[in-house]
């Protein structure tokens, strides 16, 4: 379970930064910060982990919970995808970071950044491997963008039904791939993917033979 043990070594105001949304096949990226004034009420610090660790309905607990405490600064940002087919996506993924630090009430004095790479923040960062899992203000960042970013997805597939956005975020499920076979792409899609292009050509198959349904085998995605 993750804790604030690095935040009170690093001392002053310190950010969480996590992002959502490198894999998916359409739609934008998402990052969130977050940073607590004074630590983490113990309540609220159970509700906190990995997104990716917590159900759903968790999920909206811990976001209900986050936005209703005191002392909790949030800002949320996005890359779209014309950025993200400018810029390729790690580094649009770090442009929505920076964009979600810049919107804090206060510069941070440090910034902890889930995985091993991270922008210039203006500001020192650190990148923490695993980093939702490990503190509890990227846990908080990782919560928040996950669910801001599927509550957008599944507005715009109330614009563009019949690829599933509403229940795979854009990912690439075997409902997605073969909306993409059938129908091509929206404005919101990663053309630029690899598997994207691909996928409406009909030069791969909507699902391999013998893959459980909502998968993707991890080949063809061209994050470069």
């Amino acid at each position: 379970m993750p804790d604030y043990t690095r935040e009170m070594q690093h001392g002053g105001r310190v950010a969480g930064v996590d992002e959502v949304g490198r894999g998916p096949l359409a739609g934008p990226v998402v990052a969130a910060a977050v940073m607590f004034d004074s630590g983490v009420p113990r309540r609220l610090a159970t509700q906190l982990d990995d997104s990716k660790k917590l159900t759903e309905a968790a999920r909206l607990r811990a976001y209900a919970a986050l936005h209703a405490a005191r002392g909790v600064h949030i800002a949320v940002a996005a890359a779209s995808v014309s950025e993200i087919a400018r810029l390729n996506i790690l580094r649009a993924a770090f442009l929505a970071m920076r964009r979600a630090v810049a919107r804090l009430p206060h510069q941070p004095d440090m910034v902890l950044v889930d995985g091993n790479a991270a922008p210039d923040f203006g500001c020192p960062a650190q990148c923490v491997v695993g980093g939702d899992g490990e503190s509890l203000s990227i846990a908080a960042a990782s919560i928040v963008a996950k669910v801001v970013r599927d509550r957008l997805m599944a507005r715009l597939s109330c614009r563009w039904p019949g690829y599933g956005w509403e229940r795979n975020a854009g990912y690439g499920t075997a409902e997605h791939r073969a909306a993409l076979c059938r129908a091509g792409t929206t404005p919101h899609h990663r053309e630029a993917f690899g598997l994207v292009r691909q996928l409406t050509l009909g030069l791969v198959p909507a699902a391999a033979p013998g893959m459980a349904p909502g998968l993707v085998p991890a080949v063809l995605e061209d994050v470069s």
